[in-house]
């Protein structure tokens, strides 16, 4: 593990969404970042594919100063409840510190409650998803895989490798034509993208 790099702090809840934020984590440690996972207690959940996480430490107890990121998966309980909530609250906390935060699916729609996409260009799975929270960042709506403005990095339920190359990109994971690259073999199953890859050693 890099000793120099703060941990990348990745929100665990029950119905988090498994498939969306794997590319990320998985690359990030292997780039010598340690993922650590966050709970609104320390006690255990279960994610929508049944995976039983016990997270390393409660949202209270996490600080923007200890951090490199925040990653918030989606999860039913986004549009279902308010028990989220305080993870949009953090990651206003987050933002507000300089540190970034990565919203993917459902979190957007978090955000968008917290006030923090009114400001921001973002994307979600559609727009009248976030248009339904009375939100009013309509106009910064774009209709991208994935946006970075601000610190702050969206993506819908359907891009999570565009959701991770972005990540990269913001932490310089990977950059130009090996970001590029990256991107192509993941999502475009692009094999000649392999090659590039590993002469980096980045695959």
């Amino acid at each position: 593990m890099n000793a120099g790099r703060k941990p990348v702090h990745h929100a665990v809840y029950d119905t988090l969404a498994d498939w969306e934020t794997g590319h990320a984590t998985a690359h990030l440690a292997r780039a010598g970042y340690e993922i650590r996972t966050v709970g609104p207690s320390t006690d255990q959940v279960t994610s929508i594919g049944g995976l039983h996480i016990r997270p390393d430490l409660a949202l209270a107890d996490v600080r923007p100063e200890d951090s490199s990121l925040l990653i918030l998966p989606g999860g039913d309980l986004w549009d279902t409840s308010g028990d989220l909530a305080p993870f949009a609250r953090k990651a206003r906390e987050f933002l507000a510190a300089g540190v970034p935060v990565a919203a993917i699916c459902g979190a957007t729609a978090g955000l968008a409650r917290e006030g923090l996409l009114d400001d921001r260009e973002h994307t979600s799975a559609v727009s009248f998803y976030l248009a339904a929270t009375g939100y009013q960042g309509g106009t910064r709506y774009v209709d991208a895989d994935a946006v970075t403005d601000g610190g702050l990095i969206t993506a819908g339920p359907t891009e999570p490798v565009a959701f991770a190359r972005e990540i990269f990109r913001l932490l310089g994971v990977y950059e130009g034509e090996v970001l590029d690259a990256w991107y192509r073999l993941f999502h475009d199953s692009d094999a000649e993208a392999y090659a590039v890859l590993e002469q980096a050693g980045g695959q």
